[in-house]
């Protein structure tokens, strides 16, 4: 179960072109390592629930560049993965330096790779959970083809059409045919989206993250070295209740390529959620899984 929670310390700090919104969820006398909860665009608020299961450490998250309360100040209006790591190994120099744990899902699992991959010594262990990686599954080139027409129809109609899409490809289980590119478009309204398009084109996933992040190549033979090494020791992670789906396949996918093993988390996708943005996966197994892979 949680531990009653800390109250969190909000703080910035300023990057290559943003400046970042943290939070700390301090616990002086511990000595563990400080964890790190990240995702992508998923911000801070996601992982209030996860972070009271840890509260015998510190821990601290903290809103992507462009996402909820952190803020560009370049004027570039997409985010690459190489960008969130740098951010994130800039936030570990400036809170101590490391080596931390950290626990990354979605997206955000995407940015641990690359930054494990540029950064190893800063890390201890990364649990990178469900990367969307489309390249690494056996039906890449549907499943490209389909992103790239969800990403068209945020550019042409907005947030609702194309995050209905979304909605269709995250929750399709198996591979992606070409029937698949045949289907109508599902109908916003159906969940709850807008139908009228505000003219707004800077949402963090669809506008921002979408492509950059789920059409990345990670350094596969810097990452194949870091786990033959172990240094630092990096674990993928995928969900019992998901298997079949995009995120999940593309996890197996990842691994084969640099040679680690996949460890089934309980839940699914969001299976650390306890109720963030109308979400609950299984919070109190998440976690308890996530402890047993920290400690080795």
């Amino acid at each position: 179960m949680a531990i009653p929670a800390v109250e969190p310390i909000t703080r910035t700090l300023e990057t290559n072109g943003a400046v970042i919104t943290y939070d700390v969820r301090p616990n002086e006398g511990s000595t563990q390592p400080m964890l790190l909860l990240i995702g992508s665009p998923m911000g801070a608020g996601g992982f209030a629930t996860l972070a009271g299961h840890f509260a015998d450490r510190t821990v601290v998250t903290y809103d992507p560049r462009g996402v909820e309360r952190s803020r560009r100040t370049d004027g570039i209006t997409e985010n690459t993965p190489e960008e969130h790591a740098d951010d994130v190994a800039r936030l570990i120099v400036h809170l101590g330096g490391g080596p931390v744990d950290l626990f990354a899902s979605s997206g955000g699992a995407v940015n641990a790779l690359a930054l494990t991959a540029l950064h190893p010594g800063k890390l201890r262990t990364v649990v990178a959970h469900e990367p969307p990686l489309v390249r690494y599954v056996p039906d890449t080139s549907v499943v490209q083809r389909v992103t790239r027409d969800m990403h068209s129809t945020y550019q042409r109609e907005g947030v609702g059409p194309a995050m209905a899409k979304f909605i269709a490809l995250v929750g399709h289980v198996g591979e992606f045919t070409e029937e698949y590119l045949q289907r109508p478009a599902p109908d916003p309204a159906m969940f709850g989206l807008p139908t009228e398009d505000d003219g707004k084109r800077d949402d963090a996933l669809l506008g921002q993250n979408l492509l950059s992040s789920t059409f990345y190549e990670p350094d596969i033979t810097t990452l194949k070295q870091i786990v033959a090494a172990g240094q630092p020791r990096l674990v993928i992670a995928a969900g019992e209740e998901s298997r079949g789906q995009l995120a999940n396949r593309a996890a197996t996918g990842i691994a084969e390529q640099i040679g680690a093993a996949v460890v089934a988390f309980p839940s699914d996708h969001g299976g650390f959620l306890g109720g963030e943005y109308g979400q609950r996966g299984d919070p109190d197994a998440f976690a308890a899984k996530l402890r047993e892979v920290l400690l080795g």
